[in-house]
């Protein structure tokens, strides 16, 4: 039984693995139709995803599709009592990416929308994972409302 629960979390992070990946790809398309020598990082490496070096700036992806069910945006700060992601981050923008929206946003912006909407951090054992993350739950709507901009995607895009 353990080992049926073990196997069932592992594929839940391959499997998100992929759909970020394939995400990140699209994000990446889409900047390079105005920045051609944009490019998507390869392996592990925590600052960021993609990088376009004419004008010098990063771009985190972070896939939710959940929050199109929940409302709210998953934004990790601790993982395994350790700094992580927008903790750490050295990304210029972040973009929250759902199935019909992308909105991008700036990690500063997104702490500001943290403190003036007074969100407070939650712990949790995310699927896939075996440690505990420290995070906030922000609605989609308050992250809206500090964006430098959103996007409607197609589907296919």
């Amino acid at each position: 039984m353990i080992e049926t629960t073990k196997r069932k979390k592992d594929n839940s992070f391959d499997e998100d693995l992929v759909a970020g990946e394939s995400t990140e790809k699209k994000v990446l398309s889409y900047i390079k139709n105005k920045y051609a020598d944009a490019y998507k990082i390869e392996g592990y490496f925590k600052d960021y995803d993609i990088y376009v070096p004419e004008v010098g700036k990063s771009v985190e992806v972070k896939q939710d599709f959940k929050s199109e069910f929940t409302g709210n945006f998953v934004v990790e700060v601790e993982f395994d009592d350790k700094p992580s992601a927008l903790s750490t981050t050295k990304a210029d923008y972040w973009v929250f990416a759902t199935r019909y929206n992308w909105y991008w946003i700036t990690p500063k912006s997104i702490c500001d929308c943290i403190r003036q909407c007074k969100y407070t951090p939650v712990r949790f054992v995310g699927n896939g994972d075996e440690k505990e993350k420290k995070a906030y739950l922000i609605k989609v709507k308050d992250i809206e409302l500090f964006c430098q901009w959103t996007q409607k995607i197609k589907s296919e895009q």
